[in-house]
């Protein structure tokens, strides 16, 4: 078999504007998914009975069940319901339940974490559990848990690749267009999995440098 990269990197537009697709669908889940995750954190928690169990079924529900099978039932079952959704759109969704369903679990780990006598200190101050919270638990949480943050965001960028399959224009879609343009699956996979390689390396240095300085200090 003789190999042919030239064949494929002719097209690298295509595959530019699906790194693109990736890291924004990535930018975007990992923002709204952490607010999300830090929310259900707290209801798990500290929460009132009720919210509890909403939440604990919407983890147990995302964390046991494919992703893929999420996206579609996103994108071809909410129709059905009357609600229609742009393949983007869908995307997004699906990654931020996604993504918030493990940092719940991922951030409630480190909230747990955090000693029992901080608590006490604080209430002894006439704090309320809110700014308790938000004041004493929340704040070294993310040191505890950012490795585990790390991994979880660049999973969820991998499997973000699944997006192709309801047209999203990502990087997979792109490598899947080119191949069937030339008939070079191979080379073209290839390609795309050492960009995934690169971004997945870059992304967990990039998030590595900016959580000591932006989320919980040097």
């Amino acid at each position: 078999m003789q190999l042919d990269f030239a064949s494929v990197l002719v097209d690298w537009r295509l595959l530019a504007i699906g790194v693109l697709w990736t890291l924004g669908l990535t930018a975007v889940a990992t923002l709204i998914g952490m607010v999300v995750g830090v929310a259900c954190a707290w209801a798990r928690a500290q929460g009132p009975g009720w919210l509890r169990w909403v939440v604990g079924t919407y983890v147990e529900l995302i964390r046991n069940t494919p992703f893929i099978v999420q996206l579609f039932f996103i994108f071809f079952g909410l129709p059905a319901a009357g609600l229609k959704l742009t393949p983007e759109a869908a995307s997004v969704i699906a990654m931020v339940l996604n993504l918030g369903a493990y940092a719940t679990e991922i951030i409630r780990a480190g909230i747990q974490a955090t000693p029992r006598g901080q608590v006490e200190a604080a209430m002894s101050l006439a704090l309320n559990r809110m700014q308790v919270f938000m004041r004493v638990v929340l704040p070294p949480a993310p040191k505890r848990v950012w490795p585990a943050m790390v991994s979880q965001i660049i999973i969820v960028m991998l499997g973000s690749a699944v997006c192709s399959q309801i047209s999203v224009e990502d990087l997979s879609y792109a490598a899947n267009l080119i191949q069937s343009r030339n008939f070079r699956a191979f080379e073209a996979f290839i390609i795309a999995t050492l960009v995934y390689l690169v971004l997945s390396v870059l992304l967990r240095r990039l998030l590595n440098w900016v959580g000591p300085r932006f989320f919980f200090g040097r």
